[in-house]
């Protein structure tokens, strides 16, 4: 199946305090655009949506200049900031129906967005979703290296079915989009539930670009949560461990406890102590509050999701 020759494409851009950089990333997204159109690559009436995620600095007001100086220009600023994953939600929604396929891009554009085209061959060629992936980590400090590698390692391990070195820089057609807005869980976790759509998928790589202006939002604190969030949102691995170590320390009980009795009814090495009694309760209680937590996150998002509150409110909207 192929799609259109010139699609309407939609580029969403979720920003959160970006006055710094969003200039830069406004003029190069719309001589891109420019360029695209000219060669006939999309349809004129393709555009770009900024998405304001409750941004406390000038980053609104820059929006609102950028569409009066450029038709290709939209805006949404949500009340309040949301987090990534909701702006890019929102930004998928106000989109959904006005495109043949759109596109969501990082603001600081350290995702290559000349790969761009390379998403449109492979959608002109029947793809329906595709995903941008970074070529290495070599622009990454150690620890940022160190720690990305280690956050996908882990997600496999837990059985969360995410592709390596992919972030929210991907291509979907409206075919895909309306699957994808089908999912309705408030914990969102979007490259977790790209993988489940199932629909034919391509890969464009592309080389990360060092960051121009501003500082990076994603937090050490951030990143964890995140991982934290796409673990819990699509694997039950956690709850398994729980029964896995409850068994082992079990099995270490039943032995600890005959190597006791023993050791008083048939040797005179038994020495009244503390140790043996104080440091195993310790050691199992550590395991029963580890499990408690664990069960409690799950039981929180559980609690988070039946209430079934608004992902967002917007302020404004320029469409």
């Amino acid at each position: 199946m192929t799609h259109k020759i010139k699609p309407i494409l939609a580029t969403v851009v979720p920003c959160y305090n970006e006055e710094e950089v969003i200039e830069k990333t406004y003029t190069k997204l719309v001589s891109y655009y420019k360029g695209l159109i000219q060669n006939g690559i999309i349809d004129a009436k393709s555009f770009i949506l900024f998405v304001d995620d409750g941004s406390i600095d000038t980053t609104w007001s820059l929006i609102k200049q950028f569409s009066q100086e450029s038709k290709y220009i939209k805006g949404l600023k949500l009340s309040r900031n949301q987090g990534h994953q909701i702006a890019l939600l929102a930004g998928m929604q106000a989109v959904h129906g006005k495109c043949d396929c759109m596109i969501s891009i990082d603001a600081d554009l350290q995702q290559d967005y000349r790969a761009i085209e390379k998403m449109l061959y492979e959608y002109k060629n029947g793809k329906e979703i595709v995903l941008g992936i970074r070529n290495d980590r070599e622009s990454d400090t150690f620890f940022k290296k160190f720690t990305a590698e280690g956050y996908y390692k882990l997600m496999h391990l837990m059985g969360v079915n995410i592709e390596f070195n992919h972030a929210d820089y991907r291509l979907l057609s409206h075919k895909a989009l309306s699957y994808f807005l089908q999912f309705t869980e408030r914990n969102l976790f979007i490259r977790g539930i790209v993988k489940l759509i199932g629909l034919p998928t391509a890969k464009v790589y592309f080389d990360v670009k060092e960051r121009e202006a501003g500082e990076s939002k994603y937090t050490l604190q951030k990143m964890l949560s995140f991982a934290w969030d796409g673990i819990t949102s699509f694997s039950i691995v956690p709850l398994k461990l729980i029964t896995v170590v409850g068994f082992l320390i079990f099995i270490f009980s039943i032995i600890a406890g005959i190597d006791a009795l023993y050791t008083v009814f048939f040797t005179n090495d038994a020495i009244p102590g503390w140790a043996s009694t104080v440091l195993p309760m310790y050691f199992v209680g550590g395991i029963e509050l580890l499990a408690i937590g664990i069960i409690g996150e799950y039981i929180g998002k559980i609690y988070t999701e039946i209430k079934h509150r608004p992902h967002y409110f917007i302020e404004e909207e320029i469409l």
